[in-house]
């Protein structure tokens, strides 16, 4: 029996799965965060620890795995993989590789061999890979050099939205009272003394409200993740220009919790005008299964084979988020 593993290392989790050559899981793995960019001691001992933890519910060892491969966040250029392969080769596979946490996410998401990924998680990043296998990013890297988003930024958003509505500067929020009792103050004054007293950020989960409260019809937050739809449509009309695909068909994949977890149509509709004013034949795909599974794709045709029938129908099927 042949065994492929694939590991997907983001931002915020580890996720790592082996199949075998029915496309049946043998093992699983998952722990915090694999981007070395954001911690290399954490990011190493994570993904080693999502490795192992799938090993051993397999009762596998290294050589036994026909192929890994790693999509990583933090992987964009030459620098990273002068960090990452020696990482990575500690880990005892005598056959892998490593690339983007993007392209595994594409491969997870499309059919074809081509095509452009958004993702927006914890961070956001945008790729594409046209029909001639040439490669093109935007972004991945910070709101310094040009990105807008994700997780990390709109937790802030929604707090900074709360304060501006406080002190005058914005219309009043639903966000006030969603923020506040999420993070147990009694009065907007209470937290912004707080926060300022012991210089703290505000956390993750907030992005969560920004979408409770546009449910509500609420105007600030709608305007937030408008905005967040508006950039991510700004950098796939990047990248498919870059690639030249305006007259392509081709799959936009959207990827990360932000865009596939989001209920309402408050991000999509504003990518897929963006992609429609330049490709108008592009199709908008949001991802619905792990981006691991595209790892394991990819480790079987890294291996010189066609994806087979059973393990790409098997893993298709993997669209529970609880079963890691």
């Amino acid at each position: 029996m042949k065994y492929y593993l694939g590991v997907d290392g983001g931002g915020s989790k580890t996720v790592t799965f082996i199949v075998d050559e029915q496309g049946t899981i043998a093992g699983k793995g998952t722990s915090g965060n694999g981007n070395h960019q954001v911690g290399y001691d954490d990011a190493s001992r994570n993904i080693r620890e999502s490795v192992e933890m799938a090993l051993a519910q397999a009762g596998l060892v290294q050589d036994d795995i026909e192929f890994a491969y790693f999509g990583l966040a933090g992987a964009d250029r030459e620098i990273d993989y002068d960090i990452l392969r020696p990482m990575i080769a500690e880990l005892g596979f005598p056959r892998h590789t490593i690339n983007c946490d993007t392209m595994i996410a594409l491969r997870a998401g499309t059919s074809r061999p081509y095509g452009v990924v958004l993702i927006c998680g914890t961070g956001t990043n945008s790729a594409g890979v046209n029909p001639y296998g040439h490669f093109y990013q935007c972004g991945g890297f910070s709101y310094l050099l040009g990105d807008f988003g994700g997780g990390d930024t709109l937790c802030v958003e929604a707090f900074r939205a709360v304060i501006r509505a406080w002190d005058g500067r914005e219309r009043p929020t639903l966000l006030t009272q969603l923020v506040l009792d999420d993070l147990g103050y009694d009065s907007v004054k209470e937290m912004f003394d707080n926060y300022l007293d012991h210089h703290k950020s505000p956390p993750l989960r907030l992005t969560k409200l920004l979408f409770t409260a546009a449910e509500q019809e609420d105007e600030v937050a709608k305007a937030i993740l408008r905005r967040q739809g508006v950039e991510l449509g700004k950098s796939a009309q990047a990248v498919i220009r870059h690639l030249g695909m305006e007259k392509q068909i081709f799959d936009v994949v959207l990827a990360g919790s932000v865009v596939t977890r989001s209920k309402g149509d408050y991000i999509q509709a504003y990518i897929e005008q963006a992609v429609q004013e330049v490709a108008p034949q592009a199709n908008i795909i949001k991802l619905a299964v792990e981006p691991v599974v595209g790892a394991v794709w990819l480790a079987v045709e890294a291996t010189g084979i066609e994806l087979p029938g059973p393990i790409y129908e098997r893993l298709r099927q993997v669209s529970d988020y609880s079963l890691i």
